[in-house]
């Protein structure tokens, strides 16, 4: 049960959540300890308004966190935490930079490198540097203005996902590269997710783009189609429906999927499947504090605990990414199935702001055209 089937199940109890949320709610995970939290409705407004004791936390369906981690940060903090949910990643950012000035949360979580330039440039976030972020983190600190705003919590890894024991048990050759996937011999063989219907899909567009170049990325996505490339709209099914290894018997042996997902396939100790470590895009979230968030000294604490080591240390077990916390051990099981690539592929997060939408225009006439 990896990142992304994470991210289903949390998506399905996201319905269950927004319904709890518009009555005034508190939350531990997604899955349970909601509350009474008449505490923060009372709190707003007022020359007699108490201490606000609650902190609204806006992120994407696939946060995760245990009650007894948050539970945590009450008892350190004494606020409680409220979980909005916003969709995925694209969503959360749009619903962030669409509520500029009057958000509906204090702090947003899982803003990424992809859509990071939009929120900061929007104004959408107040100015804060936490004293918190651990030795050797900075290495996934954003540049300019951006690094003033947001504060990096995990990263991860889209890469093509490779089922090794389909090619071994069909006597092939497995794919070893990007190139590799336009060959004959690997025709109708690969899934992706589409990159206007989800995240990881647009994370392997900029990776195409940043190996192929501002010119040569469509020839490459015009030789995938021509080789029979299946693109759905999310990864849950490509992962669960056209993946052989995904569960659902599907014939296609090629995901795009993340480093982490051959963990999934562990059997005997040693895992069925492998990532593509040369086609690998790396996903760095983020936190920041909502400009006119009604509770600014809540966020910024909730911003330290996402940094504090217990919570860390959580992150792979609860959400499938790794912890920008160097001194954190990841699981064991980790170790042997998911390799971290030295090198991935990477485009400059204004870059992609700047581009984005002539990128999907041009992905999608050549999907589909």
């Amino acid at each position: 049960m990896f990142r992304t089937s994470r991210t289903v199940l949390v998506a399905a109890v996201a319905g269950v959540l927004s319904v709890s949320l518009a009555s005034c709610s508190t939350t531990g995970d997604s899955g349970s300890d909601t509350s009474s939290a008449s505490s923060s409705g009372s709190s707003a407004g007022g020359s007699s308004a108490p201490k606000q004791t609650t902190v609204r936390l806006v992120t994407h369906d696939s946060f995760v966190a245990p009650k007894e981690l948050l539970a945590q940060f009450t008892k350190e903090t004494g606020y409680q935490v409220q979980v909005l949910a916003s969709g995925d990643a694209g969503k959360l950012a749009n619903s962030v930079v669409l509520a500029k000035g009057n958000p509906t949360g204090d702090v947003v979580f899982g803003i990424d490198n992809t859509f990071a330039s939009r929120v900061v440039d929007a104004g959408a976030l107040t100015p804060y540097t936490s004293a918190k972020l651990p030795q050797g983190a900075d290495k996934y600190a954003l540049t300019g203005e951006a690094a003033k705003s947001l504060t990096p919590i995990d990263f991860g890894d889209v890469c093509v996902n490779v089922d090794d024991a389909w090619f071994a048990a069909h006597k092939k050759a497995k794919p070893n590269s990007l190139d590799d996937l336009t060959k004959p011999e690997y025709k109708d063989l690969f899934v992706t997710p589409g990159a206007a219907t989800s995240s990881p899909g647009m994370a392997f567009l900029l990776a195409t783009i940043a190996k192929y170049g501002d010119n040569g990325w469509q020839d490459y996505w015009k030789k995938l189609k021509a080789n029979g490339v299946k693109v759905t709209s999310g990864w849950s099914d490509a992962w669960s429906v056209d993946y052989t290894a995904g569960g659902g018997k599907g014939s296609r042996p090629i995901v795009l999927s993340y480093n982490t997902s051959p963990a999934d396939t562990v059997k005997d100790g040693k895992a069925t499947t492998s990532a593509m470590t040369d086609s690998c895009f790396r996903q760095v979230e983020y936190a920041g504090v909502l400009k006119g968030a009604k509770n600014e000294p809540g966020a910024q604490a909730f911003i330290d605990f996402l940094l504090g080591k217990t919570f860390q240390a959580s992150m792979p077990a609860n959400m499938y990414v790794f912890p920008v916390d160097p001194a954190v051990a990841i699981p064991a099981q980790w170790k042997a199935a998911v390799t971290v690539p030295d090198k991935t592929l990477e485009v400059d997060p204004a870059k992609i702001t700047a581009n984005r939408d002539k990128w999907l225009r041009e992905w999608q006439d050549t999907v589909s055209g």
